[in-house]
């Protein structure tokens, strides 16, 4: 086995994604035989997670449509076709029947996502984000969104200045920001990096067998 891959397996063993039998198993099977499944539908599911109001559970697909919702110290992790998701507790995710008019709208909480290429919409209280196969962390609120690109293109459009719109591109971290929508706020601000991790990161992208384009480099991992 190589270094690149027991350190892949280091990591999703510290994620919990090797423990026990089911998709874990074959995830954790078809590394240590050198193969990358992308297998769809919930890797990983933590305390309360519900599909539609539903208790959801490990194996079951995430259709268009559907609503995930994760309660307090909760987690879930999944795929939907080339494209991964680690949702943190406390948080409400909508996902779009035509990705290009909104593949998923953010209601309230936290999220790590990497996405296949392609353009897609997502929507979050404050604006409107155009992603193009990149990677991006979310914690929304109703007046205020941290949004970092971790890699990537995207079009920023704050709800408060109809009609704005900022291009954003970053290699690993670059350009983290606030959004808001309350008076007396700037409509968008510099923040830090905050709360997600490259290591997250990367075993997102391997369940699609994908690698970050910083993986390999040496750069600092938040």
């Amino acid at each position: 086995m190589n270094r690149s891959r027991r350190r892949l397996l280091k990591q999703l063993t510290a994620l919990g994604l090797l423990a026990g039998a089911g998709i874990p198993g074959l995830i954790r099977d078809a590394l240590a035989a050198g193969n990358y499944p992308s297998v769809q539908g919930l890797h990983k599911i933590k305390g309360d997670v519900r599909i539609n109001g539903k208790p959801a559970k490990e194996g079951q697909p995430v259709l268009p449509g559907d609503q995930v919702t994760t309660g307090a110290n909760s987690e879930a992790i999944y795929v939907i076709d080339r494209n991964a998701f680690l949702q943190r507790s406390n948080s409400v995710v909508r996902f779009g029947k035509d990705a290009t008019k909104e593949f998923f709208r953010v209601v309230t909480g936290r999220i790590l996502s990497v996405f296949e290429p392609g353009e897609k919409r997502l929507v979050v209280p404050t604006a409107v984000l155009g992603i193009r196969g990149t990677a991006c962390y979310i914690e929304a609120e109703a007046k205020k969104v941290y949004f970092c690109l971790c890699y990537g293109t995207a079009l920023v459009e704050p709800t408060a200045e109809p009609g704005r719109v900022e291009r954003i591109v970053t290699e690993h971290h670059d350009h983290p920001i606030y959004i808001h929508h309350d008076t007396g706020m700037p409509s968008m601000a510099k923040a830090k990096v905050a709360n997600h991790t490259d290591d997250e990161l990367i075993m997102l992208e391997w369940l699609n067998r994908r690698r970050p384009p910083f993986y390999g480099l040496g750069l600092t991992e938040y």
